[in-house]
């Protein structure tokens, strides 16, 4: 398998809108995507689905909807004849936010569809999340360039039951078959965990099937970080939009955020605080030199 979804232009700098929420504390959502697909080379353009005062792991988070604000926000992008590169979604506040996402789609027809549905992990949705949300979020999956869930995510997109981590290669198989049948074009599968020290996510594409899936090993580290699915999600896609084919862009995001790992463990209440990526981001820099 050998997608490569966007010929860069070295003179050129793509451009971005990452729809996600933003978080004063605990680095995640805007907080990991405009630094590291800046780092790539990209210029993002955010817009804002939540205001949160921390993420929702922490016991105490203020949470503001910025539903109402989204429209005129947009109108106001389409007045100044703001082009786009890429429409990168992930977190939302309310089902509503579906359709913004779904204009941006419309107004910027050539635009790559890059879909994080970000739900939730471990078997469990998100606080804020509901079920009407979730099944909203299903909609952006029909006609996705690319789509990269976790295992929960998947599950619930694919209305199947979660089966934790440890699947089989014929569950792969089933749960990437079952996404590309929602109208994805390609899918990266994440979280993959056999207890053998090795994270695996996978690689397919609508054009050569399942059978064609790409497996990539990573080093399982002993700790968790806060994050690093935002931070995964941003450097794949910067290495999409630096010129890199998929599976290329997926192997590079799960080092960077590897690396970054290591570096987050040094750092005070870093398993809450979010993965320290800062000192990894000349990786992606190196992308576009």
């Amino acid at each position: 398998m050998s997608t490569v979804l966007y010929e860069r232009n070295r003179t050129y700098i793509p451009r971005i809108a990452a729809v996600h929420d933003m978080c004063g504390y605990g680095k995640c959502s805007l907080t990991a995507a405009i630094p590291i697909l800046s780092a790539a080379g990209c210029d993002v353009l955010p817009v804002p689905t939540a205001l949160f005062s921390a993420h929702t792991k922490f016991p105490v988070f203020t949470m503001t909807d910025t539903t109402d604000m989204l429209s005129g926000y947009l109108d106001a992008w389409q007045q100044e004849g703001v082009e786009l590169d890429g429409v990168y979604s992930g977190f939302l506040g309310a089902p509503e936010q579906v359709a913004i996402i779904q204009r941006l789609y419309e107004e910027h027809p050539g635009a790559l569809r890059l879909v994080d549905p970000v739900m939730g992990d471990g078997g469990q949705m998100y606080a804020t999340y509901t079920q009407e949300l979730c099944d909203a979020m299903g909609a952006l999956a029909d006609g996705a360039d690319i789509l990269m869930p976790n295992l929960t995510e998947a599950s619930i997109l694919t209305g199947t039951e979660y089966l934790g981590n440890d699947l089989s290669d014929a569950q792969v198989d089933a749960l990437l078959q079952a996404l590309l049948d929602l109208g994805a074009r390609n899918v990266v599968l994440k979280g993959i965990d056999h207890g053998d020290g090795r994270i695996r996510n996978f690689v397919a594409g609508a054009d050569e099937g399942v059978g064609a899936k790409v497996e990539l090993v990573h080093e399982k580290l002993p700790y968790m970080c806060h994050g690093t699915g935002d931070a995964f999600a941003s450097a794949l896609i910067g290495g999409v939009m630096a010129g890199l084919d998929l599976p290329g862009a997926a192997r590079l995001a799960g080092e960077f955020v590897r690396n970054a790992m290591i570096s987050t463990k040094h750092q005070p209440d870093y398993e809450m605080r979010g993965v320290s990526f800062e000192l990894c981001l000349g990786e992606l820099a190196d992308l576009v030199d």
